[in-house]
Order: C-alpha cells, then sequence, then structure tokens
C-alpha cells in the first residue's frame, strides 16, 4: 500500500509525512487502527504547524519507547 496515495490520507498529513520521513516509517509500521487515529487526528488540525507538531509526535513518542529509526 502506497500510503502518499491512499484517497484516506489528507493531503496536510500526506505532506507532513513526507517531510519527515522517521515519521513516516513510524506511520507505516503503526497498525491499521493506529494509523486512522492519527488520520482522524489530523483531521482536526487547522494549522501547518499543528501538522508538524502532530506529525513531529509520533517520532517522539516512538523514541521514548525505544523505537530505533
Amino acid at each position: 500500500m502506497s500510503l502518499l496515495n491512499n484517497d484516506e490520507i489528507p493531503l496536510g498529513l500526506g505532506m507532513a509525512l513526507a517531510q519527515n520521513m522517521d515519521a513516516m516509517r513510524v506511520f507505516s509500521s503503526l497498525s491499521e487502527s493506529s494509523r486512522q487515529n492519527v488520520i482522524d487526528r489530523s483531521r482536526q488540525v487547522n494549522s501547518k504547524q499543528e501538522m508538524e507538531h502532530l506529525v513531529a509526535g509520533l517520532t517522539e513518542d516512538m523514541k521514548s519507547e525505544g523505537f530505533i529509526f
């Protein structure tokens, strides 16, 4: 599955993930329900900065759990 070409992924989320490859790797490793949760949260975002913060949070959460990039 191509994560950025999936019609379910909002454009802003796809663009933010494309600019943060660590976050892209984290997102692609999530379960389907966890990916859907991120997608749902991204639909509540009102600015580019909020989207970048949401995406950066993916890597911060994983770093705290010992995920290796």
